[in-house]
Parts: structure tokens; sequence; C-alpha cells
């Protein structure tokens, strides 16, 4: 939308009182309530409904009533805002020509009461052009919903941060004069931009001083991640000016290295195609080392990070926020540990002898109906076979003590018998059981340690949270057919 001032000086009080409103409502409203706009403005005998009539007819606002009545701002309602604060801050007082329009903002020239000419510029978020907003920039961070206006508002803040730490660090960046909402308030650049400029007279000195701009970016800590032809000016004396800056990164983020790659490429490219040099032709560069190749392009590994960190002061994308830097060693530890873990688990599943993993058994020698049929794959199939051993010990043990002594011969007699004849079957049977329980056992390990590695992959659930349903009618199935057996 074109910015026209006109209208600017014909609003009243009472106007930017019902802007201010919709603005404040914006906050938790996509579209707000006339009825909110009203109770927010507080004019008096229904003045707001009035004041929303006029602001619709200067199209500062938006009506919507798709599913209840209501409005909301357009950026030339958010413009005026802007414009009516700091210009009752005296930071300027008058609006010019536009002097440069992108993908994400447009640019005028602004003046003070003594005539000096300033640039402003406004962030327009939101574009058919530049939609990818969420993807390509890092504005919204832990945010999932978002409103264009206030990605506008946060990218100026962003920018005008990141021109005011640049400019007090001697980088040639405008003068940060001030910011508020999406507007931000700059010196005027004498120059033109790079890509306007058919000769030079010293392209090998512009050529290296950019390349010791981004190299000395890196040093304290950002990656511009825009740096190309289209945002650094270049006056007649053939100084560098580098603008544009929401979008820079710290050489902490994970993409660093291809950030701080492809803007040494798109240098080399500009002035490989414009102005026929090569890397060849530039061998001996500031802040640049030659690899094992020759070649002698500035290299991210080869940066050292200076004392001030700038991207820790600017809390810049990639070392933003404690709570972010801890998110990211979590993960990053989660996922090492899981990985390690999955690997000592496959290592475990293939070495360790199941033998090791049967701790009773070496306490086993004597028979024990409750423990082989525990241990064993079949339950109950050792006790019924080899019941009467266990049965005849018990008598022998609950024997009276009364009886004559023959009859305890003889009962010692055939004891003695039957715990030979049950020593020699226990030592074949268990011989038998314990190869038929050991492919078991592996079996039903494998199986547990797959579901285990599943369930914390998150690829399917535990079984019993997925068939809770299922096996709760089945017992009450069970149940009942159950108490008929028994009926019957």
């Amino acid at each position: 939308m074109k910015l026209d001032v006109n209208a600017l000086r014909y609003l009243t009080k009472d106007d930017f009182r019902v802007l201010t409103a919709v603005e404040m409502g914006m906050r938790n409203h996509e579209i707000v309530p006339a009825e909110l706009v009203d109770r927010i403005a507080g004019l008096k005998h229904g003045g707001t409904y009035k004041v929303l009539r006029n602001l619709l007819k200067n199209k500062l606002v938006h009506h919507d009533a798709t599913k209840y009545d209501g409005y909301r701002l357009t950026y030339l309602g958010y413009d005026f805002l802007a414009i009516k604060t700091l210009v009752n801050r005296g930071v300027f007082a008058s609006v010019g020509r536009q002097i440069g329009v992108g993908k994400e903002s447009d640019i005028f020239e602004v003046a003070t009461e003594d005539g000096t000419v300033l640039a402003m510029k406004l962030h327009r978020l939101g574009r058919t052009s530049f939609r990818a907003v969420k993807s390509k920039r890092d504005y919204l961070r832990h945010r999932r919903s978002f409103n264009w206006l206030y990605l506008s508002r946060l990218a100026a803040l962003k920018e005008f941060a990141f021109m005011k730490a640049l400019g007090d660090h001697g980088f040639p960046v405008p003068t940060a004069v001030d910011c508020n909402r999406h507007c931000v308030i700059m010196s005027l650049v004498q120059g033109y931009p790079l890509v306007q400029v058919k000769e030079l007279q010293n392209p090998d000195d512009v050529f290296d001083t950019i390349l010791g701009l981004i190299v000395r970016l890196a040093e304290h800590g950002l990656i511009h991640c825009d740096f190309n032809e289209f945002n650094i000016m270049i006056d007649d004396d053939e100084k560098i000016t580098v603008i544009d800056f929401p979008q820079m990164v710290s050489v902490s983020h994970r993409n660093a290295q291809m950030f701080f790659d492809r803007d040494i490429e798109c240098i080399y490219k500009f002035f490989n195609k414009r102005f026929n040099l090569t890397s060849e032709e530039n061998e001996e560069q500031d802040g640049s080392e030659s690899d094992g190749e020759g070649n002698s392009r500035p290299s991210f590994l080869s940066v050292k990070k200076a004392a001030g960190s700038l991207d820790k002061e600017l809390a810049a994308s990639g070392f933003t926020r404690k709570e972010q830097v801890e998110m990211e060693k979590y993960i990053d530890e989660d996922a090492e540990g899981h990985d390690s873990g999955s690997d000592d688990d496959d290592e475990v599943g293939d070495a360790v002898p199941i033998d090791s993993l049967k701790i009773d058994r070496d306490h086993s020698d004597e028979p024990d109906c409750t423990l082989t049929s525990r241990d064993s794959g079949v339950p109950g199939t050792f006790s019924e076979e080899h019941g009467t051993s266990c049965s005849g010990e018990n008598r022998l043990e609950s024997s009276p003590s009364g009886s004559n002594g023959d009859a305890k011969e003889a009962l010692e007699s055939e004891g003695k018998m039957l715990s030979q004849e049950d020593e020699d079957n226990d030592d074949s049977s268990l011989d038998h059981d314990e190869e038929e329980e050991d492919a078991e056992l592996t079996k039903k390990l494998n199986k547990q340690r797959k579901k285990a590695i599943a369930a914390a992959h998150g690829r399917r659930r535990p079984a019993s949270s997925r068939n809770a349903y299922k096996d709760k009618g089945k017992g009450t199935m069970n149940s009942k057919i159950q108490r008929q057996a028994c009926k019957w």
C-alpha cells in the first residue's frame, strides 16, 4: 500500500485514540470486535463508531464481518501510528519521497526541523513476493501463531539493535537514530547500491575491503547472511557501507558455516561477472587463508573470534537465550545417548550369554516345583511330570515320629530309591529343559528388547496401552464363561 501522508494532517486525537484501541485489541484478536474497540477507546456518546467509519474511509482499518463485526489495522494505519509517535518525539518533522523498495520494506526520506535529511525504513512483511518469513527468518522463535504487523515490529527492533551495536564498534553502517513499532530512522547514506555500479577505479581494493568486512563480522560473532551487491552501498570515493541487518545470525548457529560460505560466494560471483576478477588474481587478501588446493578464499574455520562477542550482547539467532542453548545441548546429548544406548543394546543382545541372566539356577540342585514352573516356557509341566517326587519328599518331611522302626526303615529305603531315581531323571530332564528354556528366553528377551526400542523411538505405543480396551472386554467374557462352567 502506498504511503500517503496527506490524510495525516486531518486526523484528530479521537482518530488516533481509536487506532490505538484497535492496535491494543490485536494483541489477542485477529479481528477486534467493535464492542471491544469502543470499550478500550472510551469515547463518549458512541463516538467510536463514527471515528471507525472515518478511518475505514481513509483505509487505515479493515472491516471484517464474516464471523462477527470487527476491525483490524492495515499497514497504512500502522504507519500513521509510528509516524505520529516519532513526530511527537521530535525525531523528524516532514516526510518526503520514496527512495527504495524491497521485498520486506519501503524506504522514505524524512527531514528534521533544521533541514537534516534522514532515511525512514518501514518494514512490510507479508507481501506476496516474500511470504516464507517463518522458514526464512527467526522472528517468531518459540511462537506458533503470528501477525504480519507484529513480525514487522520484531524485524524493526532487531535491525535497530544490530545497527546500533555495529556502529558503536566501528563498522561502516548507517547511524541508528530511533525506532518505533515497525519504523526505523537512520542516517541517509550518500551513495549507490553496488549492483548499479558498472565501473570501479580500484576493484581489487573494494573486493578486499568487502571480504575483510565479512571476516571482521565473523570475528565479532556475527554473520550477515544476505551480504550481496544489493545490500552494499558505495559512494564516489569508493567507500563501503553495509545495510539490511534483520537476518543476521551468530557464529554459534548450526548453519553458520553455510551462511558464511554463501556470503563469500555471492561476492566472488558478482566481482567475477561484473569486473572479471577471479580468486587467482586476488591471492593476497585481508583475513584470508589458502587451503590445500591453493585457493585463497576466507575460511570459516580459520576465523578467530574476538573477545567482544556481539552475538551474546544482541542475542543473535543461534545464541538467543539460555533455554534455547540448554535445549540444543539436551537434544544433542539425548541423541548421542540414544545412539550409544541402541548400540549397547545390540551388543548385549548378541554377546551376553543367557546363563548369566539365570540367577536362581545355581541354587537349583534340589528339585523345586515352584522354581521350575516359573522358569519353564510351559507352566506346570515339570510339577505334573515330577509330582511324585515333590509329594514324596513332602510326605517324608511331614511323616509322624511315633511310627515303628520297621516302617521307618521301609520308608527310608523307599525314599532313598525314589530320591536316586528322581536325581537321575532330574539331571536328564533339566538338561533338556534348559536347552528349551534358553531358546524360549532368548526369543522373549529379543521381543521385549525390540518393543522397548520401538517404544523409545515413538513408532509404536506399548502393548498394554494399545489393547487396554480389548483385554478388558475379553476379561469380562472369560469371567462369564468361567462362571457358567463352574455352574455346569
